[in-house]
């Protein structure tokens, strides 16, 4: 059996990703973790003017003389313009102050005794020291953000800084998430014989708010095929992509192939990944569907590594995808056929960062997840020794 390769699953995934529409303006003070829906342009200069870089004075630098006093004429705190610099004197000056007109550099005041009438520079200063130029940090027309950036605490402190108070984001993607099986309950009741909690949805669920878009939870779906449908319609109709775990098997009891070729179309992919082999990807009345393994680790790892590209593409994200980093094994490790996913915990050390491999790496081991912050991507037949250089992808939470 030919496995699919994740580069070219996650290649076809990306392509069928179209940015959902809609627009919506928000206050700055709730736009963190929104994703921009156009560029911003700056209609100021940062700083406006020429400022003090360090608390001192402010001078012309050509009659600044070690030992030749200067007198004090006024004093310019932050927030205050001054009047212009009389020739033969100096101002005082604070961090952030405005330059007076005629005045041209800054002479930091450990370089220089003074008493608040008279100033004695024991150091030349030249021009344009210790001032920080109007537009030094950002230029008066310059784009400060880009559309498709998640905006992060950063940015909004950057946005503030021009005077923008209201932004126009992307409205939330909508993800409506849905788990099927007698078997699983929710964590407020007993389990019965044969029975498991119902813990991927819970995980899913905190993710997908973790990335900024909307969550509808739909809960446990009976093994039945008529309201397997009914689920499946209801989900459609409220949100813009649908995921369920559990993922899509030949039983006569597992109805999810059914209702969603009923609704849609279904591909189930054979993937070589571990964890995760299956998944299924179809559309349920024109919405996107994933169908996830059923298994917490595979579940999770292939979300990560499949499903979530997807859904930073159609959030409009254009900074989203998977970013790897290089880290050194401290384990010894050979993968079989296909591409693997290790549980790890990246520790940064004075020169590199360290893999840390959790012991158990079953599918079903959830405290792996629980104790790892990255995944060590090792390749098919690939043999890991310790201190080689794997690829790792940080992951939340």
């Amino acid at each position: 059996m030919t496995l699919s390769t994740v580069e070219e699953v996650r290649e076809r995934l990306l392509k069928e990703a179209q940015p959902i529409q809609g627009v919506e303006s928000v206050s700055i003070s709730s736009a963190f973790g929104r994703t921009l829906a156009s560029d911003l342009v700056s209609s100021i200069a940062v700083p406006p003017a020429d400022n003090s870089a360090m608390d001192g004075f402010a001078v012309r630098a050509a009659e600044v003389v070690p030992g030749l006093q200067l007198s004090i004429s006024q004093i310019i705190p932050a927030g205050s313009p001054g009047e212009g610099l009389r020739k033969g004197t100096a101002a005082r000056i604070f961090t952030g102050g405005q330059m007076p007109v005629g005045a041209d550099a800054v002479l930091i005041q450990e370089d220089a005794d003074f008493t608040p009438d008279h100033l004695l520079p024991k150091t030349p200063v030249s021009i344009g020291e210790n001032v920080r130029p109007a537009g030094q940090d950002i230029e008066q027309g310059a784009v400060i953000a880009r559309s498709g950036q998640v905006l992060k605490p950063a940015d909004l402190s950057l946005i503030a800084s021009v005077g923008i108070s209201e932004l126009r984001v992307v409205r939330r993607l909508k993800v409506a998430i849905l788990a099927t099986g007698d078997e699983l309950v929710e964590p407020s009741n007993p389990l019965r014989p044969g029975q498991i909690y119902n813990s991927n949805q819970k995980g899913l669920a905190a993710t997908l708010e973790q990335m900024g878009l909307s969550v509808i939870d739909l809960g446990i779906v009976k093994d039945s095929l008529e309201e397997t449908v009914a689920a499946f319609r209801t989900a459609a109709e409220q949100a813009d992509v649908i995921l369920s775990s559990g993922g899509v098997s030949v039983g006569d009891r597992d109805h999810v192939k059914a209702a969603v070729g009923e609704l849609g179309e279904l591909s189930v992919w054979k993937l070589a990944i571990k964890p995760g082999k299956p998944l299924a990807f179809g559309q349920v009345c024109g919405k996107p569907f994933f169908g996830l393994p059923g298994n917490p680790v595979s579940t999770f790892v292939t979300f990560q590594v499949l499903a979530r590209p997807f859904l930073d593409r159609m959030q409009g994200r254009t900074m989203g995808g998977q970013i790897t980093w290089p880290g050194q094994s401290t384990f010894e490790f050979e993968a079989g056929a296909r591409q693997e996913y290790l549980r790890v915990r990246a520790c940064p050390g004075p020169t590199t960062v360290a893999l840390e491999r959790f012991k158990e790496q079953g599918s079903g081991v959830m405290t792996s997840l629980a104790w790892a912050n990255a995944l060590a991507v090792v390749s098919p037949h690939q043999r890991v020794n310790v201190g080689d250089t794997l690829p790792y992808l940080l992951i939340d939470g």
